[in-house]
Protein backbone atom coordinates (compact mmCIF):
# COMPACT_ATOMS: atom_id res chain seq x y z
CA UNK A 1 0.00 0.00 0.00
CA UNK A 2 1.26 3.25 -0.92
CA UNK A 3 2.12 5.88 1.85
CA UNK A 4 -0.38 9.16 1.94
CA UNK A 5 1.91 12.18 0.54
CA UNK A 6 3.21 14.36 3.31
CA UNK A 7 1.17 17.61 3.37
CA UNK A 8 3.33 20.82 4.13
CA UNK A 9 1.67 23.84 5.62
CA UNK A 10 3.78 26.98 5.63
CA UNK A 11 1.78 29.46 7.84
CA UNK A 12 1.67 33.14 9.57
CA UNK A 13 -0.33 35.18 11.62
CA UNK A 14 0.39 38.13 13.57
CA UNK A 15 -1.72 38.14 16.51
CA UNK A 16 -1.87 39.94 19.97
CA UNK A 17 -0.16 36.80 21.47
CA UNK A 18 1.56 39.00 24.44
CA UNK A 19 2.34 37.10 27.70
CA UNK A 20 0.11 34.42 26.71
CA UNK A 21 2.51 33.28 23.87
CA UNK A 22 4.45 31.13 26.55
CA UNK A 23 1.16 28.92 27.76
CA UNK A 24 0.72 27.76 24.11
CA UNK A 25 4.55 25.88 23.47
CA UNK A 26 4.08 23.01 25.66
CA UNK A 27 0.69 21.81 24.59
CA UNK A 28 1.23 22.79 21.21
CA UNK A 29 4.39 20.64 20.88
CA UNK A 30 2.27 17.90 22.33
CA UNK A 31 -0.04 17.68 19.52
CA UNK A 32 1.87 17.79 17.20
CA UNK A 33 3.87 14.68 18.25
CA UNK A 34 0.63 13.17 19.27
CA UNK A 35 -0.15 13.46 15.44
CA UNK A 36 3.07 12.64 13.80
CA UNK A 37 3.48 16.45 12.84
CA UNK A 38 6.96 17.66 12.15
CA UNK A 39 8.53 21.21 11.48
CA UNK A 40 9.08 24.21 13.31
CA UNK A 41 6.91 26.91 14.62
CA UNK A 42 7.19 30.29 16.50
CA UNK A 43 5.34 31.77 19.15
CA UNK A 44 6.08 35.19 20.04
CA UNK A 45 3.95 38.06 21.65
CA UNK A 46 3.50 39.21 18.24
CA UNK A 47 1.86 35.79 16.90
CA UNK A 48 3.07 32.52 15.73
CA UNK A 49 5.31 31.78 12.29
CA UNK A 50 6.32 28.26 10.97
CA UNK A 51 6.14 25.82 8.38
CA UNK A 52 5.04 22.29 9.59
CA UNK A 53 4.48 18.64 7.61
CA UNK A 54 1.97 15.35 8.33
CA UNK A 55 0.22 13.20 7.13
CA UNK A 56 -3.15 11.47 7.17
CA UNK A 57 -5.45 14.26 9.04
CA UNK A 58 -2.84 15.14 11.67
CA UNK A 59 -1.73 18.36 10.16
CA UNK A 60 -5.75 19.26 10.26
CA UNK A 61 -6.02 18.64 13.48
CA UNK A 62 -2.73 21.02 14.44
CA UNK A 63 -3.83 23.67 11.81
CA UNK A 64 -7.65 23.66 13.59
CA UNK A 65 -5.72 24.15 16.96
CA UNK A 66 -4.01 26.98 15.72
CA UNK A 67 -6.77 28.76 14.96
CA UNK A 68 -8.22 28.76 17.65
CA UNK A 69 -5.26 30.91 19.61
CA UNK A 70 -6.14 34.55 20.10
CA UNK A 71 -6.22 36.30 16.74
CA UNK A 72 -5.65 33.24 14.36
CA UNK A 73 -9.20 32.59 13.30
CA UNK A 74 -8.03 33.95 9.70
CA UNK A 75 -4.71 32.11 9.76
CA UNK A 76 -2.55 32.75 6.56
CA UNK A 77 -1.48 29.09 5.19
CA UNK A 78 0.27 28.16 2.54
CA UNK A 79 -0.35 24.32 1.33
CA UNK A 80 1.70 21.44 -0.81
CA UNK A 81 3.17 18.55 -0.68
CA UNK A 82 6.05 16.34 -0.32
CA UNK A 83 6.66 12.20 -1.46
CA UNK A 84 9.16 12.39 1.84
CA UNK A 85 9.66 13.61 4.90
CA UNK A 86 10.47 17.65 4.71
CA UNK A 87 11.44 17.77 8.02
CA UNK A 88 13.24 15.22 10.49
CA UNK A 89 11.57 16.55 13.66
CA UNK A 90 9.44 19.13 15.47
CA UNK A 91 9.93 22.12 17.54
CA UNK A 92 7.72 24.39 18.82
CA UNK A 93 10.25 27.70 20.08
CA UNK A 94 9.56 30.98 22.04
CA UNK A 95 11.08 33.90 20.40
CA UNK A 96 11.05 37.59 20.95
CA UNK A 97 9.99 38.02 17.29
CA UNK A 98 8.54 35.43 14.89
CA UNK A 99 10.33 37.01 11.83
CA UNK A 100 13.68 39.51 12.91
CA UNK A 101 13.33 42.74 12.64
CA UNK A 102 15.15 43.87 16.01
CA UNK A 103 12.12 45.59 17.05
CA UNK A 104 9.66 43.32 19.59
CA UNK A 105 7.83 46.27 20.81
CA UNK A 106 6.44 46.50 17.12
CA UNK A 107 2.22 45.98 17.23
CA UNK A 108 1.97 44.38 13.30
CA UNK A 109 -1.54 42.84 14.41
CA UNK A 110 -2.48 46.00 14.94
CA UNK A 111 -0.20 48.64 12.69
CA UNK A 112 0.04 47.25 9.75
CA UNK A 113 -0.25 48.47 6.37
CA UNK A 114 -3.56 47.70 3.50
CA UNK A 115 -3.64 44.31 1.77
CA UNK A 116 -3.00 44.54 -2.62
CA UNK A 117 -4.42 41.61 -4.08
CA UNK A 118 -2.55 40.55 -6.59
CA UNK A 119 -4.90 41.33 -9.02
CA UNK A 120 -4.77 45.05 -8.21
CA UNK A 121 -0.65 44.89 -7.38
CA UNK A 122 0.53 46.01 -11.13
CA UNK A 123 -2.03 48.88 -11.45
CA UNK A 124 -0.31 50.36 -7.88
CA UNK A 125 3.20 49.21 -8.42
CA UNK A 126 2.14 51.24 -11.98
CA UNK A 127 0.89 54.89 -10.83
CA UNK A 128 3.94 57.52 -11.11
CA UNK A 129 3.93 58.31 -6.87
CA UNK A 130 4.37 54.62 -5.93
CA UNK A 131 7.62 53.63 -4.40
CA UNK A 132 8.24 50.47 -4.60
CA UNK A 133 10.34 48.70 -2.16
CA UNK A 134 11.44 44.76 -1.62
CA UNK A 135 11.13 43.91 2.03
CA UNK A 136 13.58 40.50 1.11
CA UNK A 137 17.47 40.11 1.48
CA UNK A 138 20.17 40.36 -1.56
CA UNK A 139 20.84 37.48 -2.41
CA UNK A 140 16.86 36.96 -2.85
CA UNK A 141 16.39 39.59 -4.70
CA UNK A 142 19.15 38.58 -7.39
CA UNK A 143 17.26 35.45 -8.14
CA UNK A 144 14.15 37.70 -9.12
CA UNK A 145 12.24 41.02 -8.71
CA UNK A 146 9.37 43.04 -9.82
CA UNK A 147 10.54 45.52 -12.66
CA UNK A 148 11.31 48.48 -11.04
CA UNK A 149 11.16 47.81 -7.64
CA UNK A 150 14.30 48.99 -4.77
CA UNK A 151 16.64 47.14 -3.85
CA UNK A 152 17.72 47.82 0.09
CA UNK A 153 20.88 45.22 -0.67
CA UNK A 154 20.14 44.15 3.09
CA UNK A 155 21.58 40.72 4.04
CA UNK A 156 19.33 40.34 6.85
CA UNK A 157 15.71 41.26 7.48
CA UNK A 158 16.93 43.28 10.80
CA UNK A 159 18.84 45.40 8.35
CA UNK A 160 16.05 47.12 7.26
CA UNK A 161 14.80 49.52 9.77
CA UNK A 162 18.24 51.53 9.35
CA UNK A 163 18.54 51.28 5.71
CA UNK A 164 14.92 52.75 5.59
CA UNK A 165 16.11 55.94 7.93
CA UNK A 166 19.00 56.88 6.36
CA UNK A 167 17.31 56.75 3.37
CA UNK A 168 13.62 58.11 4.16
CA UNK A 169 14.67 61.53 2.55
CA UNK A 170 15.04 60.36 -0.80
CA UNK A 171 12.15 57.62 -0.64
CA UNK A 172 9.30 60.18 1.04
CA UNK A 173 10.46 63.61 0.85
CA UNK A 174 8.15 65.78 2.96
CA UNK A 175 5.67 67.64 1.10
CA UNK A 176 5.49 65.03 -1.64
CA UNK A 177 2.74 62.52 -1.56
CA UNK A 178 3.95 59.21 -1.95
CA UNK A 179 2.46 55.58 -1.76
CA UNK A 180 5.10 53.24 -0.60
CA UNK A 181 4.57 49.29 -1.93
CA UNK A 182 6.61 47.06 -0.57
CA UNK A 183 6.41 42.73 -1.12
CA UNK A 184 8.38 39.75 0.14
CA UNK A 185 8.49 35.93 -0.88
CA UNK A 186 5.10 35.23 1.51
CA UNK A 187 3.81 38.17 2.95
CA UNK A 188 5.09 37.97 6.65
CA UNK A 189 8.40 40.44 6.26
CA UNK A 190 6.58 42.86 4.17
CA UNK A 191 3.57 43.13 6.25
CA UNK A 192 5.71 43.75 9.47
CA UNK A 193 7.52 46.23 7.24
CA UNK A 194 4.29 48.27 6.70
CA UNK A 195 3.96 48.38 10.52
CA UNK A 196 7.32 50.08 10.71
CA UNK A 197 6.54 52.32 8.32
CA UNK A 198 3.24 53.59 9.64
CA UNK A 199 5.27 53.39 13.24
CA UNK A 200 7.18 56.16 11.46
CA UNK A 201 5.02 58.22 10.43
CA UNK A 202 4.47 57.09 6.68
CA UNK A 203 0.73 56.53 6.57
CA UNK A 204 0.22 55.10 2.23
CA UNK A 205 1.85 52.00 2.92
CA UNK A 206 0.66 48.92 1.03
CA UNK A 207 2.15 45.56 0.97
CA UNK A 208 1.36 42.10 -1.61
CA UNK A 209 -1.38 40.23 -0.13
CA UNK A 210 0.09 36.64 -0.18
CA UNK A 211 3.31 38.22 -1.69
CA UNK A 212 5.35 37.01 -4.36
CA UNK A 213 4.10 33.20 -4.33
CA UNK A 214 0.18 34.38 -4.61
CA UNK A 215 1.23 36.66 -7.31
CA UNK A 216 2.88 34.06 -9.14
CA UNK A 217 0.15 31.39 -8.86
CA UNK A 218 -2.86 33.55 -9.83
CA UNK A 219 -1.19 36.49 -12.42
CA UNK A 220 -0.93 35.23 -16.03
CA UNK A 221 2.91 35.49 -17.35
CA UNK A 222 1.62 37.68 -19.77
CA UNK A 223 0.32 39.94 -17.74
CA UNK A 224 3.25 39.97 -15.34
CA UNK A 225 5.20 42.23 -13.61
CA UNK A 226 7.79 39.72 -12.40
CA UNK A 227 11.46 39.18 -13.94
CA UNK A 228 13.44 35.86 -12.70
CA UNK A 229 12.42 33.30 -10.55
CA UNK A 230 11.54 33.78 -6.54
CA UNK A 231 14.00 31.95 -4.40
CA UNK A 232 12.01 29.59 -1.98
CA UNK A 233 12.69 28.38 1.43
CA UNK A 234 12.05 24.14 0.74
CA UNK A 235 13.10 22.08 -1.83
CA UNK A 236 12.04 23.63 -4.75
CA UNK A 237 14.66 26.39 -4.14
CA UNK A 238 12.86 28.41 -7.01
CA UNK A 239 9.54 28.53 -8.61
CA UNK A 240 8.52 30.68 -11.80
CA UNK A 241 5.21 31.92 -13.17
CA UNK A 242 2.71 29.33 -12.11
CA UNK A 243 4.97 27.71 -8.96
CA UNK A 244 6.01 25.52 -11.45
CA UNK A 245 9.93 25.05 -10.43
CA UNK A 246 12.94 26.81 -11.54
CA UNK A 247 16.27 27.04 -12.57
CA UNK A 248 18.34 27.70 -9.37
CA UNK A 249 20.18 25.36 -6.83
CA UNK A 250 21.48 24.97 -3.62
CA UNK A 251 24.89 25.36 -2.17
CA UNK A 252 25.27 23.66 0.48
CA UNK A 253 28.09 25.55 1.80
CA UNK A 254 26.25 28.72 2.18
CA UNK A 255 22.98 27.70 1.68
CA UNK A 256 21.83 30.23 -0.70
CA UNK A 257 20.68 30.03 -4.21
CA UNK A 258 23.04 29.66 -7.18
CA UNK A 259 21.79 29.84 -11.09
CA UNK A 260 22.78 27.88 -14.03
CA UNK A 261 26.33 30.47 -14.42
CA UNK A 262 27.12 30.25 -10.83
CA UNK A 263 27.28 25.56 -11.16
CA UNK A 264 29.69 26.46 -14.59
CA UNK A 265 31.79 28.37 -12.60
CA UNK A 266 35.41 27.00 -11.56
CA UNK A 267 34.56 27.86 -7.29
CA UNK A 268 30.86 25.99 -7.48
CA UNK A 269 31.68 22.83 -6.05
CA UNK A 270 29.04 20.44 -5.14
CA UNK A 271 27.75 19.92 -1.87
CA UNK A 272 30.40 22.22 -0.79
CA UNK A 273 31.14 25.68 -2.39
CA UNK A 274 29.76 28.14 -4.93
CA UNK A 275 31.34 31.48 -5.76
CA UNK A 276 29.26 33.54 -3.15
CA UNK A 277 31.23 31.99 0.01
CA UNK A 278 34.08 30.10 -1.65
CA UNK A 279 36.31 32.29 0.23
CA UNK A 280 34.59 32.82 3.01
CA UNK A 281 34.98 29.32 3.95
CA UNK A 282 38.58 27.92 5.28
CA UNK A 283 40.19 24.36 3.84
CA UNK A 284 38.71 22.54 7.18
CA UNK A 285 35.22 23.98 6.87
CA UNK A 286 35.23 22.65 3.28
CA UNK A 287 36.68 19.33 4.26
CA UNK A 288 33.58 19.13 6.92
CA UNK A 289 31.50 19.97 3.76
CA UNK A 290 32.66 17.42 1.59
CA UNK A 291 32.37 15.12 3.93
CA UNK A 292 28.99 15.78 4.83
CA UNK A 293 28.28 15.37 0.98
CA UNK A 294 29.53 12.13 0.68
CA UNK A 295 27.75 10.75 3.35
CA UNK A 296 23.95 12.47 1.70
CA UNK A 297 25.14 10.28 -1.07
CA UNK A 298 25.80 7.26 0.77
CA UNK A 299 22.60 7.70 2.40
CA UNK A 300 20.63 8.27 -0.62
CA UNK A 301 22.02 5.24 -2.61
CA UNK A 302 20.85 3.31 0.41
CA UNK A 303 17.37 4.96 -0.15
CA UNK A 304 17.82 6.75 2.96
CA UNK A 305 17.17 10.65 4.44
CA UNK A 306 20.07 12.11 5.70
CA UNK A 307 19.74 15.23 7.82
CA UNK A 308 22.54 16.75 5.88
CA UNK A 309 20.39 16.98 2.86
CA UNK A 310 17.92 18.85 4.86
CA UNK A 311 17.03 22.43 3.93
CA UNK A 312 17.56 25.53 6.63
CA UNK A 313 14.32 24.85 8.94
CA UNK A 314 12.55 28.03 10.48
CA UNK A 315 14.95 30.79 11.95
CA UNK A 316 18.03 30.03 10.83
CA UNK A 317 20.98 31.80 9.93
CA UNK A 318 19.65 32.54 5.94
CA UNK A 319 15.91 31.88 7.21
CA UNK A 320 14.42 35.28 8.48
CA UNK A 321 11.43 33.57 9.43
CA UNK A 322 8.86 31.43 7.66
CA UNK A 323 8.47 33.42 3.90
CA UNK A 324 7.53 30.88 1.71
Amino acid sequence: MTEPPWRVAALYRFAPFGAQAARFQAPLQALCDTHGVRGTLLLAAEGINGTVAGQGEGLEAVLAHIRGLPGCADLSVKRSTATEAPFHRMKVRLKREIVTLGLPDLDPAGGAGRYVAPRDWNALIAEPDTVVIDTRNAYEVKVGAFAGAIDPGTDRFRDFPDWFRAERARLVPDGRPVKVAMYCTGGIRCEKATAFLRAEGVEAVYHLEGGILRYLEETAQADSLWRGECFVFDARVAVGHGLAPGTHSLCRGCRRPVSAADRAHPAFVEGVSCPACVTARDDRQRAGYAERHRQVALAAARGQAHVGAALPEQGSRVKPGNDS
